[in-house]
């Protein structure tokens, strides 16, 4: 017997059950509209500049008429590709830039993964001594500006011809140094080195705390020696980390702003990010985009040639059903010599350069390091008609002082509203993996990651000098600052927050689901608690990075927004080093004593833990 088959029909898209359905699906799965809000706001802080940076680099602009008159301003044009790549001026524009910069980034990476690399190896896997000390004291340089050893370096070796006044090693030998020692290539890898070793530090320190000790020991009782191990068993299960740590480093170098232009611009000395600053300054816009693109174009290539080589290359596991193992190494009779080692370069980077910075900001007259010389005047007098041009000293300084509290604003700020975006990213992420929008998400959110910083900034002033449809216009304000800030930090937050939602069980949430409770009590009483090792991480590195930022807020400053690190920059400007060396020391010190509060108040979880994340 057979019964009649009925035709199910779809409903109509805009049927009350069709609508019902779509409704309760969207309901039980807030990850969905999470990722378009979070992808919605991305497109437009992230993309949109993007697409204008490249609008701009290939559209006429009404500067561009003191090179063509009968140019149409609007209009398409190859005139910026011209002038930057094959005009009478690209060599100046482009290629001298070019290999400057893709020198300094060659050496600096070298020398910092290979020492940050060095210094892991010895406060991880050997028995030195004092290594809870040692490990805290590392990564002081990572947590400073890049350009505090650039000020430092200064004071010790500029020289009467270009510096204006001479520096200590004039005073103290009575030697001019050379131009190139005191200005250029030479000093400006030798500072970025000292700064960025530390981010080799961070990162290869984690990598090296997961090598489990058995699988050398294995490799010792098979018959190989010390170098056989450390190229057979140690360094292939390090690969992936060791290519992110040369591959990250070297795209920061290529986009740093304040060491090349301290110790680079007085000799016109110029890296892909000075000729940037100097093109906008004099209003070639386009030819500083067109320079920013090619940086955004060799950081995708760079990233993708490391995911390449980490894609195809050998992998190593370790199957075994014992626990997680690791024996120090005895270093013998090196023992003492490496703790002298290190604490000596910890003393010649970390501690001297601060001494220097101190000392500069007590002598009366620039050039003059006498102890009869020395003042007071510049951290706590009043305003002097004859000294620094009538500055009163930081404590009296109402700018300073304002610039104190703009910079510790807008670290807070940044790194709450940062670490709140990248966990809500990280959220609609992780929930939604697999699926097109959280692929999408993954992406964006990385992508600030490789704009050059002062292009961001040259492209958020003409984003935001006007309205940008609901958002009024920005420029002058305080709010601009906070929000490039955000974006441009988003990469590092995004990441914690994805790797903190990795660990939350999904389950435990939909235990909650079926109880009734809603999302924002799931959010409030399971994902926030339990993702707060994360969230500290990613919020500590955005409050770090931002009160030393410069090269991002550079262009965005003005009197009213003013923070410590544009002051310090504008009071090198106008060869006030006294007062730099005492602001920079007051910058320093806040975000040190910052650092070691939340690691105190969160068992550890300051930047040290940064590796973990």
């Amino acid at each position: 017997m057979s019964f009649p088959q009925t035709e199910l029909k779809k409903p109509p898209v805009f049927s009350g059950r069709n609508l019902y359905y779509h409704f309760y699906r969207i309901r039980t799965k807030p990850e969905l509209i999470l990722g378009v809000l979070c992808l919605s706001v991305l497109a437009v802080l992230v993309m949109v500049p993007l697409f204008e940076i490249i609008y701009d680099a290939l559209t006429f602009q009404e500067y561009d008429k003191a090179y063509q008159k009968d140019g149409v301003v609007g209009e398409f044009t190859w005139l910026h590709l011209k002038r930057v790549f094959t005009g009478p001026l690209s060599n100046a524009l482009f290629f001298k830039p070019l290999m400057n910069s893709l020198a300094i980034g060659a050496f600096v990476t070298f020398f910092g993964v290979s020492i940050g690399s060095g210094l892991a190896w010895l406060l991880v896997r050997t028995n030195i001594r004092f290594k809870g000390v040692f490990g805290s004291l590392v990564v002081i340089p990572y947590m400073m500006p890049s350009w505090v050893l650039a000020l430092a370096w200064l004071s010790v070796f500029k020289n009467d011809r270009i510096g204006g006044s001479e520096g200590m090693f004039t005073y103290m030998f009575g030697i001019q140094p050379p131009d190139w020692m005191s200005y250029g290539f030479v000093p400006i890898v030798i500072c970025l080195t000292m700064h960025y070793y530390a981010y080799g530090y961070l990162l290869m320190s984690g990598a090296l705390a997961t090598v489990d000790s058995e699988l050398e020991e294995a490799g010792a009782i098979c018959g190989m020696n010390r170098r056989q191990r450390l190229w057979r068993i140690t360094l292939p299960l390090l690969m992936p980390a060791l290519g992110s740590a040369v591959v990250l480093t070297f795209i920061r170098i290529l986009g740093t702003f304040g060491t090349p232009a301290l110790l680079g611009l007085p000799v016109r000395f110029f890296t892909f990010s000075t000729q940037i600053y100097a093109s906008i300054n004099a209003r070639n816009s386009g030819d500083a985009y067109v320079l920013a693109l090619v940086l955004i174009f060799m950081a995708i290539t760079f990233i993708w040639i490391n995911s390449r080589v980490i894609g195809i290359r050998k992998s190593f596991v370790t199957l075994t059903g014992k626990g997680f193992r690791q024996r120090e190494i005895e270093l013998g009779v090196w023992r003492w010599p490496a703790t002298i080692g290190v604490a000596v370069f910890i003393v010649c980077i970390v501690i001297l350069p601060m001494l220097i910075l101190l000392w500069e900001s007590l002598i009366i007259t620039p050039g003059s390091y006498t102890l009869e010389g020395l003042t007071t005047h510049f951290w706590f007098g009043e305003s002097d008609p004859n000294l620094a041009y009538g500055e009163p000293g930081v404590i009296h300084s109402t700018g300073i002082m304002t610039a104190l509290w703009n910079t510790i604003q807008l670290g807070v700020s940044a790194a709450v509203l940062n670490g709140m975006f990248g966990l809500m990213i990280g959220y609609a992420a992780v929930r939604g993996r697999g699926t097109l929008l959280a692929k999408w998400l993954e992406g964006i959110a990385f992508a600030p990651y490789i704009f050059p910083s002062i292009a961001l900034g040259a492209i958020y002033i003409g984003m935001f000098s006007t309205p940008f449809g609901p958002m009024p216009a920005l420029y002058d304000t305080f709010a601009i600052l906070v929000l490039i800030t955000v974006v441009k930090n988003l990469p590092f937050t995004s990441r914690t927050g994805i790797a903190a939602m990795l660990q939350i069980d999904k389950s435990l949430e939909e235990t909650a689901r079926v109880q009734g409770i809603g999302w924002f009590r799931r959010m409030a009483k399971i994902i926030i608690p339990m993702s707060t090792s994360g969230l500290i991480s990613g919020m500590l590195l955005t409050f770090i990075t931002t009160m030393r930022e410069l090269s991002l807020i550079i262009l965005l400053l003005s009197p009213s927004n003013m923070v410590l690190s544009g002051l310090i920059f504008s009071y090198n400007e106008q060869d006030m080093s006294q007062h730099s060396g005492a602001v920079t020391l007051l910058l320093v010190v806040i975000i040190v004593s910052i650092n070691f509060l939340v690691q105190f108040l969160s068992g550890g979880k300051g930047l040290s833990g940064l590796k973990n994340s």
